[in-house]
């Protein structure tokens, strides 16, 4: 059954029509327990309360396959903004955005002109910019894009999933760029030509990611809810005998909130991803596909009055 419903969360994930009758819907359903609002202003009033807990944050203006020019550049303009109020507000936080926003599946000059507009801006204010993956077709172009970029930004960082198959491979291929990495699990639905089927050979990929990029003496973001993986790295960056400024952990806003202030209590630096927008409803379908059992969180507030 929870098969079952995530692959449903996954495939509603994907519906435009969907999508944009939740823009004009606004954020009901329960979204507001994992998007900090609509607008910039309520988000910055969630980060400095997270700021304040000693939490640090990567922000992300909600948004992915965009297929209009005049989109992608409000898009971008979405991330300077960003960026700006980071700056202008001190904030401890980075920013994370999608390569589908900005342009990739319009034109390849588009995507390059908005992204170095953002990572200039960013460069400016020392602000750090994580390139998020996305499903498994844009992978070895995300993966191009990064390379292009580290060599002319210091200040730019990618994910890489644990169920790909490739992983390991793609990070071994980026260790001469010496690369700030976010390490996922994934929450796309992809292929068993691609991607392991299994559970027990995604965590156990993880876990083999994390040893291997932490080993490289590279910074290691490992993004995780799932305690057995938090256990893990606790006990393997001891082992290795890893400083504190060479890892952090991250974990989504509105998801275990109270292990978030445990971990940085302890401290171990933990980063808190932290969306906001209209175009919420594709993040959001992926939530629930990862825990079906919002689903009732999701009802219960859906016909609240």
């Amino acid at each position: 059954m929870e098969k079952l419903l995530k692959n449903f969360f996954l495939f509603l994930s994907k519906n435009k029509a969907l999508t944009k009758w939740a823009k004009k819907y606004g954020l009901r359903m329960g979204a507001r327990r994992f998007v900090a609002g609509e607008t910039i202003e309520e988000t910055v009033k969630i980060i400095k309360e997270l700021n304040g807990k000693g939490l640090a944050v990567t922000v992300d203006y909600l948004g992915e396959f965009v297929d209009k020019e005049e989109d992608a550049i409000a898009m971008a303009d979405h991330c300077l903004n960003t960026v700006e109020a980071i700056a202008r507000e001190k904030l401890d936080a980075e920013v994370s955005l999608k390569l589908t926003s900005m342009g990739m599946d319009i034109s390849r000059d588009l995507l390059m002109e908005n992204l170095r507009r953002i990572l200039n801006k960013a460069k400016e204010y020392g602000i750090f910019v994580t390139i998020d993956m996305e499903d498994y077709k844009r992978c070895e172009d995300t993966i191009h894009i990064f390379k292009e970029l580290k060599r002319e930004f210091d200040n730019v960082g990618t994910v890489l999933q644990a169920y790909l198959y490739r992983t390991e491979q793609d990070l071994q291929d980026l260790k001469e760029f010496a690369p700030k990495l976010r390490l996922v699990k994934g929450a796309y639905k992809e292929s068993e030509e691609v991607a392991y089927p299994d559970k027990k050979d995604v965590d156990e990929n993880f876990k083999k990611i994390i040893r291997i990029h932490l080993e490289n003496g590279h910074y290691t973001a490992i993004a995780t809810h799932d305690e057995a993986i938090i256990s893990y790295t606790k006990q393997l960056v001891e082992d290795l005998g890893i400083p504190k400024d060479q890892y952090e952990f991250q974990m989504l806003y509105g998801i275990r909130p109270e292990r978030q202030l445990e971990l940085a209590r302890e401290g171990h630096k933990t980063r808190v991803y932290v969306p906001y927008g209209t175009d919420w409803f594709g993040f959001y379908m992926r939530r629930l596909a990862e825990r079906p059992a919002n689903v009732a969180f999701v009802l219960k507030n859906l016909f609240a009055k």
